[in-house]
Order: structure tokens, then C-alpha cells, then sequence
């Protein structure tokens, strides 16, 4: 049957009544006007509310902000970010809600994807991550800031590279901010503010990126060129801190670069950790492959389980993050790190029993997957921090004869839609 053709059309600017239905990956709720499906951020499911559409591309679907709330939800709530709400800063996109809705509320998305992209379906209970405050506040331990055309810090604008140079989002200690909004910055640059284990404050400037004359044009191309631009090395300046973030888990210590990854919430690294341990059950003298292992975390975890006559290889695309990691765990004769890209080391490897894996927000993908089935593990732990990748992959591993035996979701981005999932895959 081939779907409705849709005119081609432009609401953008247009006030619509319409009552919200199911949650949506990316935060929004679903709702539909005039045959098209409206995708509506701020509001919550069964609310009645005018939503103003932001932006329309024609075709099918368009997004709109809630404006005015005309019959409200029992868990909505006042909002407890000052600069996220309709028009502001991406930070804090459902802080309009109770923390348990906020959490039903990513649960469904994450089952939803599960469903629609991995084929399996899953009732997801998203669970607290100890370290924040009850409201959902006070649990980031970094953050990256942006500075404006004036050198003012702030955030930026939801889906905008302008900045809100207000310092004011509550996900991490007001300390963080001390002194920031005193002093006049580059403009174009970006600040890097760590709050470490040890209670102290680093902050790094990040020179602007460098536009090439791709960069500057429009469409899909300059976007990507302008992505590049960001995504590629800068000067780096200490202003605060000895340049040096000490973060633990346990009784391990790693000392970082302010501006290497650690997760965002104070107690995700534990938890993680805590999780991937109950799951992955390797054998002592066994070997485990740790990929996208960053600076060892999971890697010191499958240490301990496999003990001093098994062996751990950490492969990393960071050379970064594999020299803290080797720093960190010098100690573990059994781990071995591998610098460079997961799909490239993998047919290096010896085989393993167990698999840990933590890509980026784009999932492991087609390859990688296809690698880890073929090496023939008797379980893979595979952490994903996007619900739509995380569904893929789910997909690609039941292809290759891997069933999803368990998963779990975590709250480790309070008042946000971000979910972090973690599923355990056996034959």
C-alpha cells in the first residue's frame, strides 16, 4: 500500500491545539493535526496543550514547542532547570516532570525501540543512579560550555549553536560556576568544567574550531564540515586545576586529562561497573575482550574475574585514554591495551569467552557486531548510551544467533531524555 502523499507545506510559526500521545525518542511527545504528525517537546502524554510548530521540512511530520498547557498531566511539574524550558537551552528537555515520570517516560522509548528496531519485546524499568538529588538536580561532575560572540559562557540553544549565557542549569553544583561569568572568554570557544573525586575544580579553554570555506555552506555538506571542524583536536588551555582529574571506582584510582571521557554522573562508572560484573561471569584463566574500553574501567572489572592467569585486552581509539588506562591499571599484569579502531583490532584478538563493549552514541554497528558474533563468545555485554543504536544492535546480534537474555536501563541523565541501557546477549 503506498502511504499519503502529503502537499508540500510549512507550519513553521503556527499556533495548533492538540492533545499528546506516546513518547518519542528524543523527548518529544507524538501527536497529530491535520493528517501529519506533529512531534511535540514540553509536554507530557495525555495532555491537552497549543503548541507553536518550530520547524517543518514538509512531508509527513513536523516539531513543535508547548506554548500554553490547556488540561495538564498530574506528574507535570515546575520546571527545575531556569533556561531549558520552550526555546532555551537543550539541557534539561524533561525536567517538567516528575523523576518517576521522567523515568516511565524513557523507559517507553527505550521498549519502544527495542521493539520496532531489535524485534524483541520488553516491558524497560528505568532505574536510579545513586548520586543526585531527589528532584533530578546536583548530579553531572562536568560540563561543556560554550561562549558567545561577546566571550559570555553559557549553554546553547536547543538544536542552535547560540549561546544562553546564563549559568544557571542545575545538573551540576553551583561551585561549577563560580568566577565563570566574571571574566571575558574567547569568543567561540569552549569551556570543559570538571568537579573530580576529590572535590576539585578544573576548567579548561578550547581554542575555536577552524572553519574551511566547506564549513561555512549550507546544507548537509557544511554541516558535516562544520561537525568536523568541532569534532577535531584544539588548543587546549589549563586555567583552573593541575590539568589532572582524579575520578575512582572502588578502591581504583585513574587520573585524567580534564578533557578525557568519564561518564557524566557521579555514580554511573560504579553502577556500570557493578552491572557488567553481575553479567559478564567470566572464568578465571579466561579471556575477555574489552572494546571501546576507554581509560579501563570495565576492563579492571573482568580483571578481577578472570584472575592473574586469564588475560583482558582493552581496545581504545583514544591514545589518550589507553595511556591512562595503562597508568591506572598497572598493577593488572592480565590487561593489555590496544590502541586504535575497534573493527580494525578485532581480527588481531584471541578468542574470548566474554565480550564487554561501550560504543559511542552511534552504536557498534554492522561490522563490529558481525566481528564480536563470529569470535563466538559465550556472552556479550554490550552498554549503549542511545536508545535507537542500542535497538539496532539488538537487531544485528539476533541475526547472527545472539538472543537478548537481559537488559536494564539507567537514569544517569536525570531530567533529560537520555537513557542509558545495558543488555546481556547468549546463544
Amino acid at each position: 500500500m503506498n502511504r499519503q502523499a502529503h502537499p508540500r507545506t510549512d507550519w513553521s510559526g503556527r499556533r495548533i491545539e492538540v492533545v499528546l500521545g506516546n513518547p518519542a525518542h528524543g523527548g518529544a511527545c507524538v501527536a497529530r493535526f491535520e493528517g501529519r504528525v506533529v512531534f511535540v517537546r514540553h509536554g507530557l502524554p495525555g495532555e491537552r496543550v497549543f503548541a507553536r510548530v518550530t520547524e517543518d521540512r514538509g512531508g509527513s511530520f513536523c516539531f513543535a514547542d508547548v506554548e500554553d498547557v490547556l488540561e495538564a498531566s498530574e506528574d507535570r511539574v515546575d520546571r527545575v532547570c531556569p533556561i531549558s524550558g520552550p526555546g532555551g537551552a537543550g539541557c534539561c528537555d524533561l525536567s517538567h516532570m516528575t523523576v518517576e515520570a521522567q523515568r516511565r517516560f524513557t523507559g517507553a522509548v527505550v521498549a519502544e525501540q527495542l521493539r520496532r528496531l531489535g524485534g524483541v519485546d520488553r516491558e524497560v524499568t528505568v532505574e536510579e543512579v545513586p548520586g543526585g538529588a531527589s528532584n533530578g538536580t546536583l548530579w553531572r561532575t562536568r560540563v561543556r560550555l560554550a561562549v558567545d560572540v561577546v566571550g559570555n559562557p553559557g549553554y546553547r540553544r536547543y538544536r542552535s549553536n547560540e549561546v544562553v549565557p546564563e549559568l544557571a542549569c542545575p545538573q551540576i553544583d553551583p561551585h561549577a560556576y563560580v568566577g565563570l561569568a566574571d571574566r571575558v572568554w574567547q569568543p567561540g570557544a569552549e569551556l570543559q568544567v570538571v568537579l573530580d573525586a576529590d572535590g576539585g575544580r578544573h576548567v579548561v579553554e578550547i581554542a575555536p574550531p577552524v572553519l574551511s570555506g566547506g564549513a561555512r555552506r549550507q546544507g548537509r555538506r557544511g554541516a558535516a564540515s562544520r561537525r568536523a571542524a568541532v569534532n577535531a583536536p584544539r588548543p587546549e588551555k589549563v586555567i583552573e586545576g593541575s590539568g589532572r582529574v582524579v575520578e575512582r571506582v572502588g578502591e581504583r584510582e585513574w587520573r585524567l586529562a580534564p578533557t578525557g571521557f568519564w561518564q557524566a554522573h557521579r555514580g554511573a562508572a560504579s553502577t556500570y561497573s557493578a552491572a557488567v560484573a553481575d553479567w559478564a561471569q567470566a572464568s578465571e584463566g579466561a579471556t575477555a575482550w574489552d572494546l571501546y574500553g576507554g581509560v579501563g574501567v570495565f576492563a579492571a572489572v573482568l580483571a578481577e574475574q578472570v584472575g592473574p592467569s586469564g588475560r583482558v585486552v582493552s581496545v581504545e581509539s583514544s591514545k589518550t585514554a589507553v595511556d591512562d588506562g595503562i597508568e591506572a591499571l598497572a598493577d593488572l599484569g592480565q590487561v593489555s591495551f590496544r590502541h586504535g579502531r575497534v573493527e580494525r583490532v578485532i581480527p588481531d584478538l584471541p578468542a574470548p569467552e566474554v565480550v564487554v563493549l561501550d560504543p559511542p552514541r552511534a552504536g557498534a554497528g554492522r561490522d563490529v557486531v558481525a566481528a564480536v558474533a563470529a569470535a563466538g563468545p559465550r556472552r556479550i555485554v554490550h552498554v549503549g548510551c542511545d536508545p535507537a543504536s542500542f535497538g539496532r544492535d539488538v537487531g544485528l546480534y539476533r541475526d547472527h544467533g545472539f538472543e537478548l537474555a537481559d537488559v536494564r536501563a539507567f537514569a544517569a541523565f536525570p531530567s533529560t531524555h537520555h537513557v542509558e541501557c545495558i543488555g546481556l546477549f547468549t546463544r
